[in-house]
């Protein structure tokens, strides 16, 4: 597990637009905590601090509530869509031992076999695990591979299984290059150029039947 990531958190007590807006403008993000069936807690959270712990979109993070720790991930991350700054968070509790259903990038390693092709078809996938064994993402390899992977050729770290409900649609698509058919395009264009020596003879017998 990484290092314990714990960031500072303060109860709102104002609420409403321009309250979130004054919060940004002291460089504070915004957040409720839910879950287990508690009442949300609305808070605001340093800046530069948050931004850091959520590179990982799930990291797990220890909010000190006014002296009262819990053990968060993140939910929702609602950004700016010019500056990519967040805007707002959900952020869901979660307990040692408790597992939770996150979505994970997928990474693709090696080549497939020679003359195919691959194209990553999900880019995330859902996945089951324990809250404080959260990956940062599943590797997917294709060496030498002349056929799609599905989610059966994941290879999930340990503790972790798949939370998905399509297991047949492909996570990459493996195929050979599609060869572009010119013949009919060259046939095409040597008949417009025909057509077009035709009209400019016909052009020219015009003009001079009209001078004679």
């Amino acid at each position: 597990m990484a290092d314990k990531i714990v960031i500072p958190a303060t109860k709102r007590t104002e609420f409403g637009k321009g309250a979130a807006r004054k919060a940004r403008r002291e460089d504070l993000i915004p957040a409720v905590v839910y879950g287990h069936g508690e009442d949300p807690i609305h808070v605001v959270l340093p800046g530069h601090q948050t931004h850091l712990a959520v590179r990982n979109p799930n990291a797990l993070i220890t909010l000190d509530i006014e002296g009262t720790e819990q053990m968060v991930i993140p939910k929702a991350i609602q950004r700016d869509i010019i500056k990519r700054s967040i805007d707002h968070m959900d952020l869901l509790t979660v307990r040692r031992g408790e597992k939770v259903v996150v979505d994970v990038y997928v990474e693709v390693t090696g080549e497939p076999a020679v003359g195919f092709e691959w194209i990553l078809e999900q880019a995330t996938v859902s996945v089951e695990a324990e809250a404080t064994h959260l990956p940062e993402h599943v590797t997917v390899d294709i060496t030498d591979r002349d056929e799609n992977a599905l989610p059966e050729h994941i290879a999930l770290p340990k503790g972790v299984t798949l939370a998905m409900t399509d297991l047949e649609s492909p996570v990459v698509s493996i195929h050979e290059p599609v060869e572009q058919d010119l013949g009919d395009e060259e046939e095409t264009t040597e008949e417009e150029a025909a057509e077009g020596e035709t009209a400019e003879g016909e052009s020219e017998e015009n003009a001079e039947g009209e001078e004679s």
